[in-house]
């Protein structure tokens, strides 16, 4: 642990010490760049000031007047020609305006190159010590040149015979470099604090990061997330159940397959949850953070959904909703509900049957012949079926049939009569009896719950079945106290219910959104008719159902009877 610990240390080091690197480089290069650029800029500013120094003194008057009066080949070496010019108005001009400035040089010549006025009286009259030709051929020139007096950035402009434009002479005007010099060495020494000061930021920015990238990995090295990760992908993706992690801003972190294959989503790692294709009973589960299991409908899946916080270190690190699949459960839990219906009517046939030979043998052994003929006669016409559900004649198909008998006990046992309408009628049979029981029983159970709930001394729930081709139309009222008008627009949307969920697993409110669900699948629908009937004594609810294409002709064999 001692080798890891210092592993970890090293590798933050590493980290921190690389940051500094790329600072100080990027820092330099900056530093190089702009050193570079301010002595080019610096150069080219003093060559366009000693320009227009050099346009200046070029322009006045006095100076043109008095280039113009030496001609060609009138300046000689003469000392009293030099001294006269050392006294003259040129080299007053000359070094008045040096001074003004704090140019290192002002000189003027003639069209020869000829100096006629310049800083040392001593070379007046000799010939410059630069290149003369480019301003004497009417050009101005900015150039950083050597002469007597040292290096300097100098502008050479010619001058001009007065009204006129023949060019009589030049004057040449010098900023010295040291000049230059001295004033990028300011400028460096002022970039080189901000630059420090840059260095001392970023240092100080990449420890900050570093500490905020040990925050983000929870302490976590490379290794250890790496590590972390394959065992999330060989446990999360191998696991039965779905999982779906959001962060502490409710964006999605991690969504299973098996996650995206129950709650039909796709979602993209980083969108937020709301925007991911949940469900609104899932996302309510998922934001109430209750751990509770809750049972949800999603497309042609039953799931169970249960959602808890994830903290570590007291940190919130998000949310993890947990899907597990009951489909076949449910499939599995219908099909038993029909088996133990079927089982019930089968035990109340056997009960009343074994009644009835009971009687017909205690009249036949006392030799009261007659009335044992007659209870055969009653007993074959009436059935045991008429006598538990009187009309369920009209129904044909074996499985409803026992399937109604055995809720109509069910009904009798909570002290709720179950009859049947009086436009009943089913002549085909069943092609998906789970299904259809389970539409069936589930809006008759509701019936029955709210009539025995009711203050109604009339208990009675009404079903009426009726045929049309292969659609099966059911409507089930009762004489129960209505739906409550909160409860209309919501009835159908899961999670809602009127009896406590406390007791069972999963909750309640799942019922009607699962019938309706069936029912849309089967290209039907499931509908609350009437929140109210007016029609005594079904003066409570009225829920309609329409399901296709689960009936066939009675002559057809049943593939999926029992």
């Amino acid at each position: 642990m001692a080798t890891e610990g210092a592993r970890a240390v090293r590798l933050r080091t590493q980290v921190l010490l690389l940051q500094i690197v790329v600072v100080t480089l990027t820092l330099g290069v900056a530093f190089a760049v702009f050193g570079y650029l301010s002595d080019q800029r610096l150069r080219d500013g003093y060559g366009q000031r000693a320009l227009a120094i050099a346009r200046t003194v070029a322009a006045d008057p006095a100076v043109r007047d008095e280039v113009t009066r030496y001609a060609p080949g009138a300046i000689s070496a003469d000392p009293l020609l030099r001294a006269r010019l050392a006294a003259g108005p040129l080299e007053r001009i000359a070094v008045d305006t040096t001074e003004r400035t704090g140019a290192l040089f002002v000189v003027i010549t003639d069209d020869s190159g000829i100096r006629l006025a310049h800083p040392d009286a001593a070379r007046l009259t000799e010939h410059v010590s630069t290149d003369p030709s480019g301003a004497l051929a009417g050009r101005e020139v900015i150039a950083e040149e050597r002469g007597t007096l040292g290096d300097s950035v100098r502008a050479k402009v010619p001058v001009l015979e007065p009204d006129s434009d023949r060019i009589v002479g030049a004057v040449s005007v010098g900023i010295s470099t040291e000049a230059v010099r001295d004033q990028l060495l300011d400028d460096l020494r002022t970039a080189g604090l901000l630059v420090g000061a840059a260095l001392l930021v970023g240092i100080a920015g990449s420890m900050l990061l570093a500490r905020r990238w040990r925050g983000l990995t929870l302490g976590l090295e490379p290794a250890e997330l790496a590590e972390l990760v394959r065992g999330q992908a060989a446990v999360l993706h191998g696991i039965g159940r779905g999982v779906l992690a959001v962060d502490s801003s409710w964006r999605t972190t991690f969504v299973n397959d098996e996650a995206r294959r129950l709650l039909g989503i796709d979602a993209e790692i980083g969108r937020p949850v709301d925007e991911i294709g949940l469900t609104p009973r899932v996302l309510e589960v998922f934001r109430g953070l209750d751990e509770q299991p809750a049972s949800a409908t999603v497309g042609s899946h039953i799931v169970v959904v249960a959602a808890r916080p994830v903290h570590r270190d007291r940190r919130d690190l998000g949310a993890v909703l947990t899907v597990r699949d009951r489909t076949d459960v449910e499939a599995l839990t219908r099909q038993l509900d029909a088996v133990q219906s079927m089982s019930t009517v089968l035990r109340a046939q056997r009960h009343e049957f074994s009644n009835k030979m009971h009687l017909i043998s205690g009249l036949l052994h006392g030799g009261r012949t007659e009335e044992a003929s007659r209870s055969i006669d009653e007993m074959i016409g009436a059935g045991p079926l008429g006598a538990a559900a009187p009309g369920i004649d009209a129904i044909h198909d074996a499985y409803l049939q026992a399937f109604l008998a055995a809720k109509a006990a069910h009904a009798r046992e909570s002290g709720v009569e179950l009859v049947l309408g009086p436009n009943t009628w089913v002549d085909g049979s069943l092609v998906d009896p789970v299904d259809v029981t389970t539409v069936l029983g589930n809006l008759l159970d509701n019936a029955i719950e709210a009539v025995r709930a009711s203050g109604n001394p009339v208990k009675q729930v009404e079903v009426e079945l009726v045929q049309e081709d292969s659609t099966l139309h059911i409507v089930v009222a009762d004489s129960g106290d209505g739906v409550a008008p909160e409860l209309i627009d919501v009835l159908f949307t899961e999670g809602t219910s009127t009896r406590d969920s406390r007791d069972v697993p999963g909750g309640r409110g799942v019922g009607l959104a699962l019938i309706r669900q069936i029912a849309r699948t089967h290209g039907g629908d499931v509908r609350l008719a009437s929140p109210r009937g007016d029609a005594p004594p079904l003066t409570g609810a009225e829920f309609n159902a329409r399901i296709p294409e689960v009936l066939v002709d009675s002559k057809v064999s049943w593939p999926h009877q029992i």
